[in-house]
């Protein structure tokens, strides 16, 4: 298949992210002529933030037309750029990672985000929609942000974790470390390196998919226009 121009959908899932990422790092270095425009849901910015991948972004849409980045919370709730799914600009939206939240949205027409409504608007508009899920089936085993674990933390009252966190993202209770808020952490690991305890810790989980899940993810196969992916890795079958 031939995709010049790509519209790229994240949603707020850290399953999946990092690789989604490299999948159209690669496609931009295999393809330069090829343009990759980013739309972010609400949760996705969040989820960027934490796994230490926002700033990144501007290496697959540096920002030129139909390179830009669109975060929904700079779009409204109408989503005007979405548009230009009936106007032709796109050859293919990508939807990865998607949370089961956008499945089950997209499985019964519900078009309330930025990313739901891209999808909504480029099946109006003929573009060819793909969709790697997050909770296919079985289980999965999901890369967690950073956090603390309780039981190995000392509780220093001269935290260097927590003094040297550029986002100041460590909290501190009683005078001592208590947690990581996820929504200032920017993922960047320096917390992670200078705990001598091994204390700070982001990794492997293994987590049990819904039976709902599932049964979402069946539906939109069988959705007009839209494809379902079971990694983000297939794309790069699709150049």
């Amino acid at each position: 298949m031939s995709f010049q121009r790509i519209a790229w959908g994240i949603t707020g899932a850290g399953h999946f992210l990092d690789r989604s990422y490299q999948v159209f790092k690669e496609i931009k270095l295999r393809n330069p002529e090829v343009s990759v425009n980013t739309f972010i849901s609400r949760a996705g910015e969040e989820v960027l933030r934490m796994y230490g991948l926002e700033q990144k972004l501007v290496q697959i849409s540096g920002g030129d037309y139909l390179e830009e980045i669109f975060r929904e919370s700079e779009q409204g709730s109408s989503s005007p750029k979405v548009g230009r799914f009936g106007l032709d600009r796109y050859d293919v939206l990508f939807v990865t990672p998607a949370t089961s939240n956008t499945v089950s949205k997209i499985a019964y027409g519900i078009a309330d985000s930025l990313v739901t409504n891209a999808v909504a608007q480029a099946v109006k508009g003929r573009v060819p929609v793909y969709v790697v899920p997050v909770d296919i089936e079985g289980s999965i085993v999901s890369e967690m942000p950073y956090n603390i674990d309780r039981k190995q933390c000392k509780h220093c009252e001269d935290c260097s974790p927590r003094e040297s966190c550029p986002q100041e993202a460590i909290t501190t209770k009683n005078g001592f470390t208590d947690q990581i808020d996820l929504l200032k952490c920017k993922g960047c690991g320096i917390c992670k390196e200078l705990c001598p305890y091994k204390a700070i810790k982001g990794g492997p989980v293994e987590v049990l998919v819904r039976d709902v899940d599932m049964r979402n993810v069946e539906t939109i196969k069988n959705l007009q226009g839209i494809t379902v992916l079971e990694s983000p890795e297939k794309i790069l079958d699709l150049f």
